[in-house]
């Protein structure tokens, strides 16, 4: 005699897959990742952060030994709050001062230490308006 299938273990696998995608599109979208930050809204924050900023000068250390340090300030020029930084690992090839690069890692002690090789330079658009002075 054969056996008839029962709705209810369709209805409940159903539910189980339905509730798994749920929570899988929530952890890839709000679950994951640290919040960016500029410079004059990093103090006082702790733990993981991803923070945005303009190089200013002197840029001084070896990444590779004892880390590089360099200062970070608002993009735009909204503050003139700057914050220290130590980086350790590889440097992208556009990185100078002036330019605005987004790393990530943690505050300590009033200089953000960045974790080795999150460095990421934020390339000049060339669409952009020239300065008055440049040369083509």
């Amino acid at each position: 005699m054969a056996r008839k299938a029962s709705p209810a273990r369709l209805v409940i696998a159903l539910s189980v897959a339905a509730v798994l995608a749920v929570f899988l599109l929530y952890t890839s979208i709000a679950g994951g990742g640290n919040p960016s930050v500029s410079p004059s809204e990093l103090r006082g924050r702790t733990g993981e952060a991803q923070l945005a900023g303009l190089v200013v000068g002197p840029v001084t250390g070896d990444a590779h030994a004892g880390g590089l340090r360099f200062k970070l300030r608002d993009i735009g020029g909204k503050s003139l709050t700057a914050v220290s930084v130590r980086y350790s690992g590889s440097v992208p090839d556009l990185f100078k001062v002036g330019r605005h690069i987004v790393v990530d890692g943690r505050l300590r002690h009033g200089v953000f230490v960045a974790v080795p090789g999150s460095m990421i330079t934020k390339c000049p658009s060339k669409y952009a308006p020239k300065k008055s002075g440049d040369s083509a």
